[in-house]
């Protein structure tokens, strides 16, 4: 275990730290129990989602979901891999059901996240018709060949056959992690007939671990944002794990530019050409997330804390928060 701690200690703080919270187990990734950082979260950020519940657009994303990115467009084959240092992240789906990617399983993703921390409850209720559930999450529906139906029908089985699995390599130990989307689900919708409602509801079952994550780890999000940012899924991901990064950033930290690509460039071939879409899609996080502070170096992504915020977290801290934080 003590050359696990020694990984992760070396690569200090870029994207490899927080995959280690997958794992769910204190050892891996700290010497200490980590603090309550949900908690802080909801404090320190009280105002804006007090403001998203009053819109009615609280929401909230699992924390490995801010961890764990799917692909952005159409991968080839069922299988997606990041390596980052001796850690390996993979979402793997059956051959003949095929990979999320986009946009649409991003949103999909909020809402089972959010209706799970709603109503506790691993069976989630989709509705009584396609289009509502559609209208729901935020989406037009329009039928055809081109039409968001049928694009909104596969990813969301995509979504629901995928299973998400984290694996660490050490010098004289293994590790391994796996979640499961779901474990079940039944849609009795028809996309012929989407307005028309069925004799069964459409539901599903989120897998066990899957569920426990969301329950214990959900991130505020503010849903409106998701919406407006669903046609970037780089976007929709460099927001969701700021959301949650700034939640418990304490002091200036540069995520390199080789993490960020690990994290969030698999869908391009180049590093330079990654540089170029971050900084787009970071121009359109930044005007509905103004609060996140970060400047782009040749050393990477600097993220700067707001010093109000960092007041009131460092407040709500214990003593054994601040030592977490001070290694971060």
């Amino acid at each position: 275990m003590g050359n696990a701690l020694t990984e992760l200690r070396i690569h200090g703080d870029t994207a490899v730290r927080p995959y280690g919270d997958i794992f769910g187990t204190s050892e891996f990734t700290e010497t200490v129990e980590p603090s309550p950082l949900g908690e802080i979260a909801r404090e320190v950020f009280a105002s804006e989602i007090e403001a998203a519940r009053r819109t009615g657009n609280l929401g909230y994303m699992a924390r490995v979901l801010a961890q764990v990115t799917l692909p952005h467009s159409r991968p080839e084959g069922n299988e997606y891999v990041r390596h980052n240092g001796r850690l390996t992240l993979s979402v793997l789906s059956p051959s003949h059901v095929g990979l999320p990617y986009g946009g649409l399983p991003r949103i999909i993703l909020s809402w089972l996240t959010t209706e799970a921390v709603r109503t506790r409850d691993r069976t989630l209720v989709l509705g009584p018709t396609l289009t509502r559930f559609m209208s729901e999450i935020g989406l037009d529906s329009t039928g055809g060949q081109w039409g968001t139906i049928n694009r909104f029908q596969s990813q969301l089985r995509r979504l629901l056959a995928s299973r998400i699995f984290c694996t660490f390599d050490g010098d004289h130990s293994a590790m391994g992690a796996g979640l499961d989307v779901a474990s079940r689900y039944q849609l009795w919708w028809d996309p012929k007939d989407p307005h028309q409602a069925t004799l069964w509801q459409s539901t599903v079952t989120l897998g066990e671990e899957f569920f426990n994550e969301i329950i214990d780890h959900p991130v505020p999000i503010d849903t409106a944002a998701l919406r407006l940012l669903k046609r970037s899924p780089l976007a929709l991901d460099l927001y969701v794990w700021m959301t949650y990064r700034y939640s418990y950033l304490a002091k200036p930290v540069t995520i390199p530019w080789p993490s960020l690509y690990g994290q969030f460039g698999a869908d391009y071939a180049r590093l330079r050409k990654f540089r170029e879409k971050l900084n787009e899609a970071l121009t359109k996080v930044h005007a509905l997330y103004p609060e996140a502070r970060f400047d782009i170096t040749d050393g990477g992504l600097c993220c700067q804390p707001d010093k109000m915020m960092t007041a009131q977290t460092l407040s709500l801290m214990t003593s054994r928060d601040r030592v977490v934080a001070r290694r971060r």
